[in-house]
């Protein structure tokens, strides 16, 4: 079923809103758990970590999930491959620069297990990024322009993964060790083999 389409600017400030919600949701977590448990209030706690790790992801998830909005005005023009290749592109940059922030911020289980509570709460979740790929992909498909036996949803999650995995590498191994951004970025969208089938 469709998903219903908002305005790109209400879309961000939605995002934005939600993440803001997940702060303050951690934030009222934080301080029930300092009243039940009196104990820890003298203990080093991860809030900056959690709190810059918050910042950043209300100003660039917004970004990134308007570029992957944007990728409907592209359906039947140019080939998918080209279409789909700044996005894998800009994926590795959020992935990369998002990723270098929540790693100091989940150093403590209690902290993801709250973050968790607050994806739920606001009901903001992966499928936020899925979901416009995949609508992309399908309508390609119905276009003849991606195969019939490409799964949209999977294909999806696959892109997803692949600019994840190279940031998480980029991030633990370093860029020596790792191909470049703009190679990765071929490379995934590339084995994604959404033509190959194709009649």
């Amino acid at each position: 079923m469709a998903t219903p389409r908002l305005d790109p600017y209400q879309k961000a400030q939605d995002t934005r809103r939600r993440v803001l919600e997940m702060g303050m949701f951690m934030k009222r977590q934080d301080g029930e758990n300092a009243l039940l448990h009196p104990e820890m209030r003298g203990s080093a706690a991860p809030g900056q970590s959690v709190d810059l790790f918050l910042a950043l992801l209300q100003d660039r998830l917004p970004v990134w999930l308007k570029i992957l909005d944007d990728l409907m005005h592209l359906v039947g023009k140019g080939s998918v491959a080209d279409n789909l290749l700044p996005i894998a592109r800009a994926g590795i940059d959020y992935y990369a620069e998002v990723q270098s922030v929540a790693l100091p911020a989940f150093t403590s289980p209690s902290v993801t297990v709250r973050f968790r509570e607050a994806m739920k709460d606001t009901r903001l979740s992966p499928m936020s990024e899925v979901v416009p790929l995949t609508d992309y992909l399908a309508a390609e498909q119905r276009a003849g322009r991606v195969s019939p036996r490409v799964d949209p949803v999977a294909t999806a999650r696959l892109l997803l993964a692949g600019c994840f995995r190279h940031a998480y590498y980029e991030l633990f191994v370093g860029t020596d060790f790792v191909p470049s951004r703009d190679e990765s970025a071929e490379e995934i969208i590339r084995e994604l083999r959404l033509e190959s089938h194709a009649a």
